[in-house]
């Protein structure tokens, strides 16, 4: 039996590629570079919320029509990034190339299907890479997308500091 849930937060148009990793792939992320197809998920609904919405155009549409997925895992396919090896500017924004080639090793590596790394919006927050073309991958529980819908009074709660 699974012992760890993730969530995954996507536009509903991309849900039947949500898990291919080709959105990643197209323009690279913090933790993967440009063509280095994974999958980001985090450990808690609120976080993969909190993940999303920094994503999002501003101002953000207010018909947004997003879906929300579940995954259950085996924490046997999970290697750990440890936090204090990570590079000073590892939080940094636009994400660092040195963050972008700690997945990217990982991938190439194929060590395992998930990679549990620090949230850079909150370091004590987990969330995790998933690698598509591990063979392990098929071993993810993905639950079928439901309707989600993010409360946009979110947006008023932090104003950029000048």
């Amino acid at each position: 039996m699974p012992d760890l849930v993730a969530w995954r937060i996507d536009k509903r148009k991309w849900r039947d590629a949500s898990f291919s990793g080709a959105g990643a792939a197209a323009a690279g992320g913090r933790w993967n570079s440009a063509n280095v197809p994974v999958v980001y998920v985090s450990a808690s609904l609120a976080m993969a919320a909190l993940e999303k919405y920094v994503h999002l155009p501003k101002p953000v549409p207010a018909r947004m029509e997003l879906v929300r997925f579940r995954l259950r895992f085996d924490s046997a396919l999970v290697e750990q990034v440890d936090p204090a090896n990570l590079p000073p500017d590892w939080r940094e924004a636009p994400a660092p190339l040195s963050t972008a080639a700690i997945g990217d090793h990982w991938v190439s590596s194929s060590r395992s299907a998930v990679l549990a790394i620090p949230s850079a919006l909150i370091p004590e927050e987990i969330n995790y890479l998933l690698n598509p073309a591990h063979p392990d991958f098929r071993k993810i529980e993905i639950e079928a997308p439901e309707a989600f819908a993010i409360d946009y009074r979110i947006a008023r709660l932090v104003e950029p500091s000048s």
